[in-house]
């Protein structure tokens, strides 16, 4: 957290009980997210050497990654990558769900001084 951050361009989406926050890791980035604490879903699109259940793995292409609660990830963008966290939840207050899901919600990108995030995306019936 003490080295230069760069802005990860989050977006969020909300749809049927199923949250997805999205970001943008330029290519040659270094980052580390939060403990989660519940299984969710992540979607990759790029290609990133990442942490994972069975330790680090260059992921190149598409692919999606179920994961345990708990588990934090640290990864190396090689190229530009989309990260995509598809969680369950029933709330629709971004900075409520962002407390139900991660541990230290308050060291999220989205809530540090001068980056910020797209708005809350909601699909209605």
């Amino acid at each position: 957290l003490k080295a230069p951050q760069i802005d990860l361009q989050t977006t969020h989406a909300l749809a049927g009980g199923v949250y997805a926050r999205t970001i943008f890791i330029p290519a040659g980035s270094v980052l580390t997210g939060a403990a989660h604490k519940k299984d969710h879903l992540n979607l990759m699109q790029g290609d990133i050497t990442v942490w994972t259940e069975t330790g680090m793995q260059r992921l190149k292409g598409q692919h999606v990654l179920p994961t345990k609660a708990g588990a934090k990830r640290a990864g190396l963008a090689h190229a530009d990558t989309w990260w995509t966290t598809i969680c369950a939840t029933e709330l629709n207050d971004v900075d409520a769900i962002e407390a139900e899901l991660v541990e230290a919600p308050e060291r999220l990108q989205t809530k540090t001084h001068a980056i910020g995030c797209a708005p809350l995306m909601k699909l209605e019936h």
